[in-house]
């Protein structure tokens, strides 16, 4: 049996983007983006639920969304599931998934509004990521 493993999310980002380099000079950019799911329940009443996702972005699309996204821009990412794990100080494992991104397309600018005029940002971003 063949296996797939592809996540497509569309949110905002909880936070500026945080650029970082590994010691080989790889961009490496982690955000965080909120999903949020609206329903309503069996007596009609408006429901919502939010949950957060950890992005990490890699290589000259990195660069990008460091550059040109911050906090509450509208986003979509596509990307693979990946299980990070650790030990901490104290002899615990833990572990958590977070989303790898392959690709990341910027579906606004700030809160929803359009783009200042002479803004460089582009309107998406298709580069493939290196990782």
């Amino acid at each position: 049996m063949n296996c797939v493993n592809s996540v497509l999310l569309l949110g905002n980002l909880t936070r500026d983007p945080e650029l970082r380099y590994t010691p080989t000079g790889t961009a490496v950019c982690d955000v965080g983006v909120a999903l949020n799911r609206r329903w309503k329940d069996q007596a009609g009443e408006a429901q919502q639920e939010t949950t957060f996702v950890e992005v990490t972005v890699w290589g000259k699309q990195a660069e990008t969304v460091s550059a040109y996204l911050t906090k509450g821009r509208a986003v979509a990412v596509e990307g693979r599931l990946q299980l990070d794990t650790w030990e901490t100080e104290a002899g615990e494992r833990r572990s958590r998934l977070k989303v790898v991104a392959q690709r990341v397309t910027f579906l606004s600018s700030a809160h929803g509004q359009p783009a200042p005029a002479g803004e460089p940002a582009p309107d998406w971003v298709t580069e493939e990521a290196e990782r």
